[in-house]
């Protein structure tokens, strides 16, 4: 079976094959962004404002959650961190920037936007910390202490046998 190629309009057969090294969740957000673009021009900017959510990575170590959130140009003071029991809120907006002469394109985000995390143990809310440098806001939940691992050694005991007499 052949895979499919898609043609470029002089007949010229592209190098890869349909759907290869795409990704279809960047495909999807840009359709919805069509979408909610054609929405607002036929609405005449009506439509409710959808947060959109940036990206992140979690990581965890023995003692703690770290997660990294990017948010390039945007400052601190616009940024909301709340943590509710195990759930992290990182909420904000990215305010549209004042151009001078015709925008062509654009596709930096803005509006507001929601990083909702749900995390799988027990955390010290009172010990978090959250710090932005470079456009990456990184926020650090300590676990709780009943939540950290802890080795528990193992003793060998010996059964003495007593004299029997």
């Amino acid at each position: 079976m052949t895979t499919p190629v898609r043609r470029h309009r002089g007949g010229a057969m592209q190098d890869r094959p349909l759907g290869w090294a795409r990704n279809p969740l960047t495909e999807f957000d840009q359709l919805l962004s069509e979408m909610s673009g054609l929405i607002e021009s036929t609405v005449g900017g009506a439509a409710p404002a959808v947060a959109w959510t940036p990206l992140a990575d979690v990581t965890e170590s023995d003692g703690a959650f770290h997660v990294e959130i990017e948010l390039p140009g945007v400052k601190s003071k616009d940024i909301n961190v709340e943590a509710n029991g195990q759930e992290l809120v990182v909420t904000g907006e990215i305010k549209e920037k004042e151009r001078k002469g015709v925008l062509r394109r654009s596709t930096r985000r803005t509006g507001a936007f929601e990083y909702r995390l749900r995390l799988p143990g027990e955390v010290d809310t009172e010990k978090i910390n959250a710090r932005m440098s470079d456009g990456v806001l990184t926020i650090t939940v300590p676990k709780a202490e009943v939540t950290k691992p802890r080795h528990v050694e193992i003793s060998d005991t010996t059964e003495s046998t007593g004299s029997s007499g």
